[in-house]
């Protein structure tokens, strides 16, 4: 997903998140809390996001409160990794291939939230120690201003107009860069072809970005013309930034493609607060928080059986209307990430 620099949004005091407690906290307090690492995307950058709304409601009927970190994907993992031995996270919420990374690390215990049966199987793992919150898609974005029209096929971003005025985050770092990848393994028929069409498009990208979810403000103001992101968190974004629109690249000779990339959320092996962690995984999943993931996140259900009608599920629904959807090995993916992200380093010089 997403990935930006490691943010504490709430009241974190000083190496809280390497540290069992800090002064000031008594242990009453720390009973009514949960900490959340997560991909960023649905937290609002003016508090108006489905996190925001969620972690309030949460808060208000439960008492418990959310101590929330965001970075990308690998970095939430890798921190994960780090803290392994003293867990600090309760709740870890990153996108494929790195909620699979996560599993495969023993990061993750299992637990299955209350509706995670009304979530479908490609969205949860077999064996109970994650499920998808949000559905999400992977999609780029373009200036509305700038281009008269959005680009179609990945050839077209090899065009000098987009010389210094494109770029994508980082694979391997981010999961939306990661899945700049996955998507061009798939549309051009597998690793080598696809290595060698983004060691071409690297004349025109800007260079390495840790933060996706810094590229769409650069898109909308024409500093960029075309960035990697995702439907949920491009959508909620361009509310408030009128010249960003959203595509999917294409094939050469084919229509656009794209895959899902959920929030993936799990309750973290040895969380400090296992229960509050279960309790708030429970409560993303429930229908009132699931309805609320289009209304106000700009997202898609998690749950099957949730089917929202309000404006944005409309208009998203609009978007994704001709996309083709496939389905990565998102295992295989893992399994692979290190000699993607190398092979991908190598072609480009990164």
């Amino acid at each position: 997903m997403p990935g930006k620099p490691l943010r504490p949004v709430t009241a974190l005091c000083p190496l809280a998140l390497s540290l069992p407690a800090c002064g000031g906290n008594s242990a009453a307090d720390d009973d009514k809390a949960v900490t959340v690492y997560s991909a960023d995307g649905l937290k609002g950058e003016n508090g108006d996001g489905w996190y925001d709304q969620v972690f309030a409601d949460f808060r208000k009927e439960t008492g418990i409160k959310v101590e929330y970190v965001e970075g990308g994907s690998g970095e939430m993992v890798q921190r994960a990794v780090r803290e392994k031995s003293n867990p600090q996270a309760d709740v870890l919420v990153p996108l494929p291939p790195f909620i699979q990374q996560a599993d495969a690390k023993g990061l993750l215990q299992k637990y299955a939230p209350k509706g995670s049966d009304q979530v479908g199987g490609a969205d949860k793992a077999a064996d109970g120690t994650w499920t998808a919150v949000v559905n999400n898609y992977f999609g780029f974005v373009y200036n509305k201003k700038e281009l008269k029209h959005a680009p179609t096929t990945w050839q077209e971003l090899l065009d000098d107009r987009y010389d210094g005025k494109l770029q994508y985050s980082t694979p391997g770092v981010a999961g939306d860069g990661t899945a700049v990848v996955v998507k061009a393994v798939h549309d051009f028929g597998g690793e080598e072809p696809a290595m060698e069409y983004l060691k071409r498009l690297q004349a025109n990208n800007v260079g390495p970005s840790a933060s996706t979810g810094k590229l769409a403000p650069k898109v909308d103001k024409g500093e960029l013309l075309v960035a990697n992101g995702d439907v949920q968190m491009n959508y909620a974004q361009s509310k408030t930034m009128p010249h960003l629109g959203i595509w999917f690249p294409a094939p050469e000779g084919g229509g656009p493609t794209t895959f899902a990339l959920p929030y993936a959320a799990g309750l973290v092996t040895r969380a400090p607060h296992s229960e509050n962690g279960r309790k708030l995984l429970d409560f993303l999943l429930d229908r009132r928080a699931q309805e609320q993931v289009s209304a106000i996140g700009g997202g898609f259900t998690a749950r099957e059986d949730v089917r929202p009608t309000d404006d944005n599920a409309r208009a998203l629904a609009r978007l994704m209307d001709g996309v083709e959807v496939f389905t990565p090995d998102w295992n295989d993916v893992e399994k692979n990430l290190t000699s993607y992200v190398d092979a991908w380093k190598e072609a480009t010089g990164s």
